[in-house]
């Protein structure tokens, strides 16, 4: 144990964010560089060391939580960053991206609040990557076997890693022109600065790993005949199907799904575009959906000069506190202020959109909204509380229903797909094509990016046993295990 009496004596600190009249006028990530390290130590330190603890049952990688906040506490930053890597391919994305499961299950956080996991985390990788000790690790021997990954997100990334390190040859496939998937195009850069991204591209190819971009399997390669080219085949392209609003106007100018509407901005922080065809400079935006894609628009829409942004929730406002229906350690649903609400913006909770309106052009203008209340298990709207808003950019980002089928990859691989409409994998996260594996959002649905990389992990292990005949790889989950959550 690190600090015997460090989570009495030492309080909860975070990272410093940056002043908001300041970050809303660049991209770069919102927090005070640096300010962690004077600190982060003590943070460290306030771990008990449970004897059980519960942060693994939180994390679906089983991060040794303890062991790396120990080495964190001593600044053993080396011994730190080797913990950190045995459970996790990429600790950068999950300790700037992940809401951290892990702290909602912190034993501390029985009474007091939880140690600021995911800032040491975040700490022990950069201070990694600062003194040179994240390198690239080759195999020792190639196994004449190769496997095509499809998707370049943080699933298919770990199970591309994890099998070159085993010795095969992979090679990724990637529609975008980049490499990341939803990282790269839908995270904002003030959220992870996409160097983050590009250097352990670098480190992947030196391991050995193939990157094909601009090159949709379905369309630009038909999936039987990928099939035929490699030995086995990952499929990791995520759940990309947005969850449309079929509401009066839907039609109108002005109305595009988040992942329309964000690529674009990050487009022009890549240098690709001096403009973003869909800004929200000068223009009333309202967002549907008040989850982490939601703020992720609402802060774009700060830094491109909105008039004003309002967030929309169909669901009630949730509290601060736990209720005796979300008892730790399960991850519960609390009221959350990220750093693009801290800069401005309403959020609205309990409504639906019941139609648009617009202008004698076409653009939308108004949204109309009514109060709903949960009544007998349904939700209900509530008469005489219609109301309109501005409304000149909406943007819709209600998550997603799962993997793209337009694009014929599910069928040309002739694919089954379970009853949520993912793709359908067995214990080894096998489909049922023989040869074809599943990771990720396509196999899971839509969730968090400790699930993807868990996923990639563990896909990677039944990848590797199919082509082998046994793996030592780790594989943390199984396809049916799921969040701790009531």
């Amino acid at each position: 144990m690190a600090d015997p009496k460090g989570f009495l004596t030492t309080g909860r600190e975070v990272a410093e964010t940056r002043p908001v009249d300041e970050r809303v006028k660049d991209w770069n990530e919102v927090y005070v560089p640096g300010s962690l390290l004077p600190i982060i130590s003590k943070q460290a330190g306030r771990c008990m060391d449970c004897g059980i603890p519960f942060c693994h049952n939180g994390c679906p990688l089983g991060n040794l939580i303890p062991e790396w906040n120990d080495y964190a506490y001593r600044q053993d930053w080396r011994e730190a960053s080797e913990r950190l890597h045995a459970t996790n391919n990429f600790p950068e994305f999950t300790g700037r991206l992940c809401p951290a499961p892990c702290e909602s299950a912190c034993v501390l956080g029985i009474n007091q609040p939880a140690v600021t996991i995911k800032n040491v985390e975040v700490t022990i990788i950069d201070k990694a990557w600062d003194a040179g000790d994240v390198t690239p690790q080759p195999p020792e021997r190639l196994s004449g076997k190769t496997v095509a990954v499809i998707g370049s997100g943080p699933a298919g990334l770990a199970a591309a890693q994890q099998l070159t390190r085993a010795g095969h040859t992979v090679a990724v496939y990637e529609r975008a022109d980049r490499i990341g998937g939803l990282l790269r195009y839908g995270i904002p850069e003030f959220k992870m600065e996409k160097r983050h991204i590009n250097r352990r591209i670098e480190q992947m190819r030196a391991e050995g790993t193939k990157f094909r971009t601009e090159t949709e399997i379905g369309r630009d390669i038909d999936a039987a005949k990928l099939r035929k080219r490699y030995d086995a085949v990952v499929i990791a392209a995520g759940a990309t199907t947005s969850r449309d609003l079929p509401a009066p106007g839907r039609e109108l100018n002005g109305i595009h799904f988040a992942m329309e509407y964000l690529p674009l901005a990050n487009k022009v922080q890549e240098g690709d575009l001096t403009t973003a065809p869909i800004t929200a400079e000068g223009k009333h935006v309202v967002v549907i959906g008040g989850g982490d894609t939601g703020a992720d628009c609402v802060g774009t829409a700060h830094r491109q000069g909105a008039a004003s942004v309002t967030q929309l929730e169909i669901m009630p406002k949730p509290g601060d506190d736990r209720t005796a229906g979300q008892p730790w350690p399960t991850f519960p649903m609390l009221y959350k202020v990220t750093s693009a609400h801290e800069e401005g913006g309403e959020r609205i909770y309990s409504v639906s959109t019941t139609h648009f309106e617009g202008d004698e052009d076409g653009n939308v203008q108004w949204l109309h909204l009514i109060e709903v209340e949960f009544k007998d298990g349904k939700l209900e709207q509530k008469p005489g509380t219609e109301r309109k808003i501005p409304a000149q950019l909406v943007t819709l980002a209600m998550g997603f229903t799962g993997t793209d089928q337009k694009n014929g990859l599910v069928e040309q691989f002739g694919l089954e797909l379970d009853e949520r409409g993912n793709i359908a994998r067995d214990a080894d996260f096998a489909t049922n094509v023989p040869g074809v594996f599943v990771a990720g959002d396509a196999g899971r649905g839509q969730s968090l990016i400790v699930w993807a990389i868990a996923e990639g992990r563990s896909a990677a292990r039944g990848v590797d046993r199919y082509l082998a005949g046994a793996s030592e790889l780790p594989a943390p989950i199984r396809p049916t295990d799921r969040a701790l959550m009531v």
